[in-house]
């Protein structure tokens, strides 16, 4: 199992123990199929339906583990407009279309676990009466949709390199008066800029870029062995070619792996942190490079750019120079449909090459 896989396992198994035992039933069932990252968006969501549920007083239980079967097959089709209302207007931190569809359908999947697959000793259904059988959920996350809000909102042509060049020398000046800041960021400076241009010039996703090990590694072919999400065998790991343009900042990131981060010998992650009291590097982790973008990306007057819009960068200057098969491989899509997304972000970038093209 790769380490972001292990560590999102450690997670689901203390988070379902607070689930009642016909929800860590289903997550079982489950498991062969689907990521421990997805089964753990799956746990939250109901942490949210049932604590929903107690608050309106459709369940007595006093924690979300004490929810029964029978207050389940209770609701009525109001409640769960009630509860889609809840999550779009009343909430906290409000839901956009496509989160609130994924938590009706995290529900709808696990009572049609519970009415059409799960049976109790005489073998019937656990729950006789599946009120989300009758919630229809209208497909949102569409291609074309995608691409209009990714519009304006990832690195287009020059600015890629621009980026990358922001973060090993325009970030030193910004933040020229902050010794805490600029201390960090002289430690790091080529390890950031490594990571960037990699996912920049290969379209990681950023648990690929976490999963990295030393030996995953083939600079001169230009080449990495990644864990491709969705890949059931957890041995196999994917080839996967990054351009000209990460060498070298790959090349000077791991000239200084060692003596900058003071790796322990078991330690095999490429990409490495000194956490903070410690001596020796380790594994950078997932929320750790999320971060690290976010700050560059902030003070570069990019706000809005995140590591899956670094590869969404990629994906788009990678589809103008082929075609859509081969940017579904690069960048470990199931399908193409996943990929259309970039054959839309490309209208706009074609029509102004042609414009361009006119006016010279």
């Amino acid at each position: 199992m790769n380490v972001q896989k292990e560590m999102d396992r450690k997670k689901l198994d203390d988070k379902v123990l607070g689930m009642p035992w016909f929800v860590q039933q289903f997550i079982d069932y489950k498991l062969p199929d689907l990521s421990p990252s997805t089964l753990l968006e799956y746990i939250r969501d109901y942490e949210t339906l049932f604590n929903w549920l107690r608050a309106e007083g459709l369940s007595e239980a006093s924690d979300n583990r004490q929810v029964t079967l029978k207050e389940l097959e209770m609701l009525r089709i109001e409640n769960i407009v009630s509860y889609r209302l809840y999550l779009t207007t009343r909430r906290e931190g409000a839901n956009s279309k496509i989160t609130v569809s994924r938590k009706i359908s995290s529900a709808r999947s696990l009572f049609h676990y519970l009415s059409q697959i799960a049976e109790d000793e005489e073998f019937y259904p656990l729950l006789k009466r599946n009120v989300m059988a009758k919630i229809e959920i209208k497909r949102i996350h569409k291609p074309k949709d995608t691409a209009a809000k990714l519009k304006g909102k990832i690195l287009e042509e020059d600015e890629l390199l621009e980026f990358i060049g922001y973060i090993l020398e325009g970030y030193a000046a910004d933040v020229a008066n902050n010794k805490q800041a600029l201390y960090a960021h002289e430690l790091n400076k080529e390890r950031d800029a490594s990571i960037t241009s990699l996912i920049l010039n290969s379209g990681l996703r950023v648990s690929e870029v976490v999963n990295l090990n030393l030996d995953d590694v083939d600079v001169g072919n230009k080449m990495l062995y990644v864990y491709r999400k969705g890949n059931n065998d957890e041995t196999f790991k994917a080839p996967v070619y990054f351009r000209e343009q990460a060498k070298d900042e790959l090349s000077t990131y791991l000239q200084l792996r060692q003596s900058r981060y003071k790796a322990p010998k078991k330690e095999k992650g490429l990409f490495l942190a000194i956490p903070n009291g410690q001596q020796e590097g380790k594994r950078m982790t997932k929320r750790a490079i999320q971060a690290m973008i976010i700050k560059y990306a902030t003070r570069f007057g990019k706000p809005y750019l995140t590591v899956h819009k670094l590869r969404h960068s990629f994906a788009t200057d990678y589809y103008l120079q082929n075609d859509i098969y081969k940017t579904k491989e690069q960048l470990g899509h199931a399908s193409t449909e996943t990929t259309e997304v970039y054959a839309h972000l490309t209208d706009k970038t074609m029509s102004d090459a042609i414009e361009r093209r006119v006016e010279s």
